[in-house]
């Protein structure tokens, strides 16, 4: 396993049918789990995949991060300190 900005890597081969199997280490390190969403993209002559988490409009669930980002809006919002997305629109010129 890598620690930091090491990188952990090993080599797959492509099957017939276009897919590739990711090696254990490297699932191991990204934490991915089967059924994950990968992006896989060509850059620079490279292959990239990257985790992705989709997320699905009807799920109301909101992780740490999001439900803090929310609570801060809602105490700003109580504290009077907001402005109407028709303002926004105009200072932006939409």
């Amino acid at each position: 396993m890598s620690s930091g900005n090491a990188i952990t890597a090993a080599v797959s081969r492509i099957g017939q049918r276009r897919q590739v199997v990711i090696p254990k280490r490297v699932f191991d390190e990204l934490h991915l789990r089967a059924g994950d969403f990968v992006e896989v993209s060509a850059k620079g002559g490279r292959l990239e995949i990257r985790p992705k988490r989709l997320v699905d409009m009807d799920d109301d669930t909101l992780n740490a991060r999001e439900a803090a980002l929310v609570q801060r809006g809602e105490a700003e919002i109580k504290a009077g300190n907001s402005r109407s997305w028709r303002a926004v629109k105009d200072e932006l010129g939409v």
